[in-house]
């Protein structure tokens, strides 16, 4: 969720240089099932633009009339939405709307925490009664001090709190540069995961052949430098070439990421992954264990395309310490 939060940060930016204001809808609680779990945010601005959602699409019709009254009012408020007889989940949403004016200080801590990769919390005051209250609304924890969504707001000592940890943006390092790292790149970034490119300098490509990528890191393996590799990354070779799979292998063998997937058949990767061992004997086998080739799920993928969401596919299945089965499979609430 960090990224639909650094989106909604992004807007909040754009739309105070055009002097709109905005207010923050966000699920705090939940009674039953609903498409999504508490502490999804959208944000609204006065002219209607809504950027975000909590929902397939249903609430958030409802949300933008409620928040009319705060735009207005400048009093945050608690709305409920019943979908048992409106939406095929049958759950009941609490919302906080919230007028949304961070000041400086708080903007600088968000956007320093999202570009150092650092873990924070967001800690909403709430109730499960409608209606309005200066007491509601949002907060940025960190090191255990609370810096407010709303200037000058404290958090009262009779209210419900829900407090949410924040992880750093998920993040896909794509190593190659060929038409399938073009169509993983773009899977990967519309999920809302930051996408690092790295190709070597006789690729001649830049940043514009990548959609959606953050940054592109033009670099041989033995000069490659990548200080953010962290469990929330995944790094995926795609070459074509086993010689630079195998330099680049040789680069990463010190690195932890979440995941690691090797494109190519089954014997590559056994050939791949001896010569490895035979260059670097010392490799730990927590190495090892992160990689996953050949890369993706048995879907029956076989242009580009698919074969990215294949992918990405199996690196959230990864991730989220799940078995991929049919969702009519599964025995019990879709979201545990």
């Amino acid at each position: 969720m960090t990224h639909e939060l650094k989106g909604i940060l992004e807007a909040y930016q754009t739309a105070t240089t055009s002097g709109l204001k905005g207010v923050l809808a966000t699920v705090v609680h939940l009674k039953g099932s609903s498409y999504r779990r508490p502490g999804v945010r959208m944000f609204i601005l006065e002219d209607n633009t809504m950027i975000g959602a909590v929902s397939g699409g249903c609430v958030e019709k409802e949300i933008l009339r409620q928040s009319q009254s705060v735009f207005k009012a400048g009093i945050p408020k608690m709305m409920t939405y019943d979908g048992r007889y409106r939406l095929g989940c049958e759950g009941v949403l609490y919302i906080l709307i919230e007028p949304f004016q961070p000041n400086k200080e708080l903007l600088s801590i968000l956007n320093q925490c999202m570009a150092s990769r650092m873990d924070f919390s967001l800690v909403c005051s709430y109730t499960k009664e409608e209606g309005e209250s200066s007491q509601l609304g949002s907060f940025l924890k960190l090191n255990d001090k609370l810096y407010p969504f709303q200037p000058n707001n404290k958090v009262a000592s009779d209210i419900s709190l829900f407090e949410q940890k924040m992880s750093s943006c998920f993040q896909l390092i794509i190593v190659g540069a060929e038409h399938d790292a073009v169509q993983l790149c773009t899977v990967a970034s519309m999920t809302g995961w930051e996408v690092t490119i790295v190709a070597s300098a006789t690729e001649e490509k830049d940043i514009s052949y990548f959609p959606g990528a953050k940054e592109l890191i033009s670099a041989e393996p033995e000069m490659l430098t990548i200080n953010s590799i962290d469990n929330q990354t995944a790094v995926v070779l795609m070459t074509h070439s086993y010689v630079k799979d195998l330099k680049y292998l040789l680069r990463l063998k010190d690195e932890r990421p979440a995941y690691l997937g090797l494109l190519g058949p089954a014997d590559r990767r056994e050939k791949l992954l001896n010569e490895l061992m035979e260059y670097a004997p010392e490799v730990e086998d927590s190495f090892f264990d992160a990689i996953h080739g050949p890369a993706g799920l048995n879907i029956g993928a076989e242009t580009a395309q698919e074969i990215a969401i294949s992918i990405v596919s199996e690196v959230l299945s990864v991730i989220r310490s799940r078995n991929p089965i049919k969702l009519k499979d599964k025995i019990g609430r879709i979201h545990n």
